[in-house]
């Protein structure tokens, strides 16, 4: 399976390099200065710079289990997310930072049993998810944001709402980071969070004043 990435690489040399090779030449000599923040999953479907049609240099990107955000925690342990966020806002000085999530997100899915074994009483849900190190703790972020949904049509809508939700706690987290949230009342930094229906192929985003989601870019192609 590696050789179909050497293959790829081949290819990339050979078509896109070789014709954007002035863009790579001066992302060399200049350094990175995206504008644009995205914080997506790690999911294998969801590319932020296929899905909005950008180059090399365009995007910051963070990605992890669910494309969540952590709130802001100054200790002695490892933030991977957190370090992420902190070199965008103040090393690169974005002016955007977008929370991007998806349809039938594993991560969220993942959550959203745990939230429903519990609400079943269902005591041994930690025996079942005993092998997972890492998983269950990083999801747990977004555990706050699900409390309010009826998950008896689950995976139904319910499973959209809940990373609908998610994206939205991530926002709220966003905030409590110090720099951002001055940044974002000095008005140099805006965030968003946006959801991507991939059945349909469209985009929703929230309006934080009712922190409801609307089609941004419409779907149904």
């Amino acid at each position: 399976m590696v050789k179909t990435l050497l293959d790829g690489f081949e290819n990339f040399r050979k078509e896109y390099f070789s014709e954007n090779s002035v863009l790579f030449q001066k992302l060399v000599r200049k350094g990175q200065s995206p504008k644009i923040m995205v914080v997506c999953c790690s999911d294998s479907r969801v590319d932020p710079a296929i899905l909005f049609g950008l180059k090399p240099g365009d995007l910051f990107v963070i990605r992890n289990v669910a494309n969540l955000i952590p709130p802001y925690r100054s200790d002695d342990q490892f933030h991977g997310v957190s370090a992420a966020l902190e070199f965008g806002v103040k090393d690169l000085a974005v002016s955007d930072i977008v929370v991007l999530g998806h349809a039938f997100c594993g991560g969220i899915s993942a959550l959203c049993k745990r939230v429903i074994n519990e609400n079943k009483n269902e005591h041994n849900t930690e025996k079942k998810d005993g092998d997972r190190d890492f998983i269950n703790k990083w999801v747990d972020i977004a555990k706050p944001a699900l409390t309010e949904i009826n998950f008896d049509d689950w995976p139904g809508s319910s499973q959209h709402e809940a990373e609908r939700k998610a994206i939205l706690n991530s926002v709220m987290n966003l905030k409590t980071f110090p720099w951002i949230k001055t940044a974002i009342k000095s008005k140099k930094l805006r965030v968003h969070g946006w959801w991507f229906d991939m059945k349909n192929g469209a985009l929703w985003g929230n309006e934080e004043s009712s922190n409801k989601f609307v089609k941004l870019v419409p779907g149904a192609v």
